[in-house]
């Protein structure tokens, strides 16, 4: 079928930037590690342009950084970086609520909201429980599906790529907390209702107490 070798890549293009995505979110590949086109390519036995495309993508993304004649870096993000993070995803958060305060949700948002939900609630017995990888799985979903609901999907990718950055400086810190699941903000189903009930003091109340919470979490590193 004509065209059917570039949809294969692409494909696999996505396939491998996925891989390696989670591979960073789960502390295997920490900050500050290198690797070689070559090396990611005999990893998953690919070839090695699909590889090359993966890695300029996750660059793209802000996960990784070109290093001259040596390959590709996991990006080293500061505690600043992190602050700038959350100040960024907030002044956006807080339009998007002061939006569906003010026009509603986009339709069919019913049926989203019962995905958010389930998200949410798996997100909260993720953090509560101490699970920080599947935490990371579901509150990327919960926060990429609430985000939709105002239908812009620049507002849900820009988001989306904050709030990955995020976790990617979390983690390596996380994994070294004592008390990881004190760390753990686990208000996603408060969200919810909040957002269900159109409350948008409520909405405004919880998404502050989250940014709070990891900012507070932040100096303490």
């Amino acid at each position: 079928m004509p065209g059917s070798g570039a949809v294969t890549r692409n494909t696999l293009r996505q396939q491998i930037a996925d891989a390696l995505r989670d591979e960073v979110l789960a502390g295997r590949l920490p900050p500050g590690t290198e690797f070689t086109v070559k090396q990611i390519a005999e990893q998953y036995e690919v070839s090695a342009t699909p590889v090359r495309e993966a890695l300029v993508d996750l660059s793209a993304q802000g996960l990784l950084e070109l290093v001259q004649h040596r390959g590709f870096r996991v990006r080293i993000f500061s505690v600043d970086d992190f602050r700038g993070m959350i100040e960024a995803r907030s002044l956006v958060v807080d339009g998007i609520f002061r939006r569906l305060a003010e026009r509603g949700t986009a339709p069919g948002s019913g049926e989203m909201l019962v995905s958010v939900r389930r998200r949410g609630e798996e997100a909260r017995r993720a953090a509560q429980s101490g699970s920080l990888e599947v935490l990371i799985g579901y509150d990327l979903r919960f926060w990429r599906e609430l985000s939709e609901l105002v239908a812009n999907t620049y507002i849900s990718e820009f988001l989306h790529r904050i709030r990955v950055q995020c976790w990617v400086f979390a983690v390596p810190h996380l994994q070294r907390e004592p008390l990881l699941r004190e760390a753990l903000w686990d208000g996603h189903s408060d969200l919810v209702d909040a957002v269900t009930l159109a409350d948008p003091d409520a909405v405004r109340r919880i998404v502050q107490g989250y940014n709070e919470h990891a900012l507070a979490w932040a100096s303490r590193i």
